[in-house]
């Protein structure tokens, strides 16, 4: 486990980066690892510094996640069914498997070692899918517009760690997501609901940090879960 930063006092985080094979700033059109801004923007609101984790070899995880005092699952496309072993169906996206094997082997190292670990929205589906779990490929009138982000209201399940975090009998929450857990994966319990059922958030019992949500904390204003994270990575770093 990495130690917390001496200088500043402040947790390093390290949050998973999109991948884009085409990308235009001022006169460049390359090819970048990037990572929208309220990422780093709420985890620096809510007390850690912030380490941007693009694509790498799967191998490497373990030591990255080494020198960190906790991780980030960030959102993005669709989980490759085979990792969960479907078949594509006709509304899921086309495959990024270079995250998803970089993003799991991340998730693998995290849990391994204790280190604590936030998945947001496809993070907290591929949490799900490193544990054995499944996806709902396509929600059937789903709430959120096609590339608009809405906002919703998720209920907590009391006893658990997310409840622990924002008490509110219920909360209003950004997202945007066509996809959601199935099958819990291993030992994952559900901590939040929405009113139709579908799973907001879950969590890992025990002695480690592991909570993922299917919303996107870093398109509103709420800091608690992220600055939550920010705290177990205090602890776990001294």
């Amino acid at each position: 486990m990495a130690r917390e930063n001496a200088v500043s006092g402040r947790p390093l985080i390290g949050v998973s980066t999109y991948l884009e094979s085409r990308t235009s700033w001022g006169v460049w059109e390359l090819p970048a690892a990037l990572l929208p801004a309220g990422y780093p923007r709420l985890v620096q609101a809510a007390g850690g510094l912030v380490s941007m984790l693009p694509p790498d070899d799967p191998g490497y995880a373990r030591s990255v996640v080494d020198r960190l005092d906790g991780v980030v699952v960030a959102g993005g496309p669709d989980v490759e069914p085979a990792r969960y072993g479907a078949e594509p169906e006709e509304h899921t996206g086309p495959p990024a498997r270079e995250r998803d094997a970089w993003e799991l082997a991340l998730i693998e190292a995290a849990l391994a070692s204790g280190t604590p670990l936030l998945g947001i929205c496809r993070g907290m589906q591929l949490m799900n899918v490193a544990l054995g779990g499944t996806l709902v490929q396509h929600m059937e009138g789903h709430r959120e517009q096609v590339g608009v982000f809405g906002t919703h209201a998720v209920k907590p399940v009391p006893g658990t760690l997310y409840e622990s975090i924002v008490p509110d009998a219920s909360t209003d929450v950004p997202a945007y997501h066509h996809q959601a857990v199935d099958r819990l994966g291993r030992d994952l319990v559900p901590s939040a609901y929405a009113a139709d059922g579908t799973v907001e958030a879950v969590e890992l019992p025990g002695p480690a940090w592991a909570l993922g949500v299917q919303w996107h904390p870093e398109m509103g204003e709420d800091t608690r879960v992220m600055a939550a994270l920010v705290r177990a990575a205090s602890r776990a770093a001294s």
